[in-house]
């Protein structure tokens, strides 16, 4: 370590001018770690403070020679150096902050070295042309050469940000060291190369993409280690869309029906995971010839894991996703859903994996807009009625909440009889997450089944959730009668709601009495002054009787809340005597609660 009261750092501006390097020296030495990693956290103002030149020949070079540290202080270090581009002086001497970058890029902790390499790429682009050559080119050779398998790993994170940049010789150089580390010894560097191969391509001209960067995808999708091999059908989507479309067959193809049927299930996941993106990378002859029978293959998977990443792509979620079937040629894609992915899709829907089924119960409905309405009702709806049965509510769930695809095309009235014991048994789920994700949907249902079958059969559903033994239920049903009577009107709400939920107030369950208050400060902007002050306040008032103290300050609560509805007489006869009264009660919470409600309702 240097020392902080030699000369060297001394210059000509005395012992004031040390002082904030040699702080920074102490702090840098103190055993807490909170503190080293501060003051790394003030590098800026220390340099700031140093002036730019200073930074350049003593700070930076401090750090490049002293530091070693714990993990965290490093990763500081690492991020504060890829914006320290002015403080050196600017684009000129950015290359000065290469020697420190380049030690924390061959760390053993891998955030370090990836943050090291990510401002490596941030001020790579601050280089000039030459500087590129003369400094930055030379730092990525080093780390592609090192001993170490970690700066092997990190140096495949910056070829692509300096190729487009170099000389032509220089650029040979560049991918042949990037051949080496994809046929590296260590698999941690081949598993990074292959992680950057898609990127790299992108910055090469076509005739290098097809020479260079096929054989070593080639080999790549062919290595020993699936962990390499996945991460070759990631860059297959990159390599893909680089590629005139005739040599897609003989350079790619082989290689990603392979992949398809790799041997190790992560890597035949990866495929599933990625097959939107590569379908619309290859284009629609080739899905049609070659993607729709992987397609099947792995619909068909012997792995769960595969079968739900397939499933999860019969149409994906979000209408302006990039869908696996929207994307098949248009003369043929309903003929190919039917003969090749629909079959599958009929196993799928008794798969013995509850996510697989899960995963198919979530896209399912949405092939109901790509069939049309004939194949919907023959085809899909049998589907539907056999998920609306299945044992895993999960699965009943994804179903119920796709509905307002299928009732676009059919009208959801064909599934109503079967729609109605599936919501009973959600709704009455022992696991209260469920019963809650039902109640969301209620709305939803609601609208789309109309008023009379909403009131012959879910009406006293809504009503049972109001005294649900678990708060958020109660809560969400709440919110859900005022959804619904937003949806129905005032009216509705009148003639159905509210002569139920005032009939709670003489419940003697204290809880249920608070929920009818709850539904009344959720229901009095939708029902207007009229149903507010004719029907619910006069409940209100007599609440404020009651014998359980947290009754009596939701009163107070619940008279702010449907103040501003009620009408202006109504709120000073009645309401104002009442909230006195509350206001001088031996609880304090009532009291508070009563005197917060006269303050707002300006009463006093």
């Amino acid at each position: 370590c240097h020392d902080p009261s030699g000369t060297e750092m001394a210059g000509a501006e005395g012992e004031d001018s040390l002082y904030p390097i040699a702080v920074l020296i102490d702090e840098l030495r103190n055993e807490d770690v909170q503190l080293r990693l501060n003051s790394i956290k003030k590098l800026s103002t220390i340099a700031l403070a140093l002036g730019v030149e200073r930074t350049r020949t003593e700070l930076i070079p401090f750090l490049t020679d002293t530091i070693y540290d714990e993990d965290e202080v490093l990763l500081a270090l690492a991020e504060q150096l890829g914006n320290f581009t002015m403080l050196v002086g600017g684009p000129e001497y950015v290359h000065c902050l290469l020697p420190p970058l380049e030690s924390l890029a061959t760390v053993e902790e891998t955030v370090v070295r990836d943050k090291a390499v990510e401002s490596l790429r941030k001020i790579s682009q601050e280089h000039s042309p030459v500087d590129l050559e003369v400094h930055f080119e030379p730092l990525v050779k080093r780390l592609a050469s090192g001993d170490w398998f970690t700066s092997r790993t990190s140096a495949c994170g910056l070829f692509s940000v300096c190729y487009p940049r170099v000389s032509n010789t220089v650029k040979a150089e560049i991918r042949q060291h990037f051949r080496t580390l994809c046929s590296d010894e260590t698999p941690m560097v081949r598993r990074a190369a292959a992680s950057k191969l898609g990127e790299f391509a992108k910055v090469l001209e076509l005739d290098y993409v097809k020479s260079d960067i096929i054989p070593l995808f080639t080999a790549l999708a062919s290595d020993e280690q699936d962990s390499v091999r996945l991460l070759a059908v990631e860059a297959c989507v990159s390599i893909a869309t680089l590629l005139p479309q005739e040599d897609l067959e003989t350079l790619v193809m082989s290689t990603l029906r392979q992949a398809a049927e790799d041997k190790s299930w992560r890597v035949r996941y990866m495929v599933a995971d990625k097959f939107s993106e590569l379908q619309k990378a290859v284009g629609p002859e080739i899905t049609k010839n070659d993607l729709v029978p992987a397609f099947q293959n792995l619909l068909k998977d012997c792995e769960a894991e595969v079968r739900a990443a397939a499933a999860n792509k019969v149409k994906e979620l979000g209408i302006y996703s990039s869908f696996f079937c929207e994307n098949l040629p248009e003369d043929s894609r309903e003929t190919l859903i039917m003969s090749h992915v629909l079959p599958c899709v009929k196993e799928l829907v008794s798969d013995t994996n509850q996510h697989v089924k899960s995963a198919l119960a979530s896209v399912i409905m949405g092939l109901s807009t790509i069939l049309g309405k004939d194949n919907t009702v023959e085809h899909l709806l049998p589907l539907f009625l056999v998920q609306l049965k299945d044992e895993c509510p999960e699965v009943r769930l994804n179903i119920i909440s796709n509905l307002d695809c299928v009732n676009e095309v059919i009208g959801i009235r064909q599934l109503s009889q079967s729609l109605l014991p599936a919501i009973v048994e959600l709704a009455e789920d022992a696991k209260w997450r469920v019963r809650l994700a039902i109640i969301e949907y209620m709305p939803l249902l609601a609208g789309q089944l109309g008023v009379e079958f909403f009131d012959e059969k879910l009406n006293s559903l809504c009503m049972a959730w109001l005294v649900d033994h678990v708060y958020a239920i109660r809560e969400a049903a709440t919110c859900n009668l005022m959804k619904l009577v937003e949806k129905f009107g005032a009216e509705w709400a009148q003639n159905t709601i509210v002569p139920k939920v005032l009939g709670m107030s003489n419940d003697p369950n204290y809880l249920h009495r608070m929920t009818t208050l709850f539904c009344i400060k959720a229901l009095s902007e939708a029902c207007g002054q009229e149903i507010t002050t004719k029907h619910m306040l006069p409940v209100v008032l007599k609440m404020s009787n009651d014998q359980v103290a947290n009754v009596r300050f939701n009163v107070a609560k619940c008279l702010q809340k449907i103040g501003p509805v009620i009408d202006s007489n109504a709120l000073q006869a009645e309401v104002k005597p009442v909230l006195e009264k509350l206001a001088t009660d031996q609880d304090m919470d009532v009291k508070y609660f009563a005197q917060e409600a006269i303050s707002v309702l300006a009463l006093a």
